[in-house]
């Protein structure tokens, strides 16, 4: 069973080791690749308007210009309302003990890793579920 991937990072470096990433894993996956948290929420919408599948997993970095990783969690629970929760982790450059404190207690975060994304971590993301 294929899943459904959303990487939304503006740094090209991080899209490419990402996507490869899961290519590693799963390599019948569908995975789209944003820029921005805006292109991101964008696309979340076209994709329920065209009754084409959600993504099973986000990946999401904080750091972001125009809205930030944080404000697009913050809209992404009009998506977590079906009966099929996305899955949404956290990738980050830095290591911030507020925001991995914040990570850890947030109902939509199912967790939080460093840059950059490794097969390992995309096969523990998987495993989980």
């Amino acid at each position: 069973m294929s899943s459904v991937f959303l990487v939304i990072d503006d740094d090209m470096v991080s899209q490419f080791t990402a996507r490869y990433a899961v290519e590693q894993c799963s390599g019948e996956s569908q995975i789209y690749v944003c820029e921005s948290a805006l292109e991101g929420l964008d696309l979340l919408t076209n994709l329920k308007i065209t009754n084409k599948p959600i993504p099973d997993y986000i990946l999401v970095d904080l750091v972001m210009p125009e809205m930030n990783g944080w404000e697009f969690i913050d809209k992404l629970q009009n998506y977590n309302n079906s009966s099929r929760k996305i899955k949404v982790f956290i990738m980050s450059a830095f290591t911030n003990s507020k925001d991995r404190e914040k990570a850890k207690n947030h109902q939509l975060i199912e967790g939080y890793y460093e840059k950059p994304i490794s097969k390992s971590m995309i096969q523990n993301m998987i495993k989980s579920y």
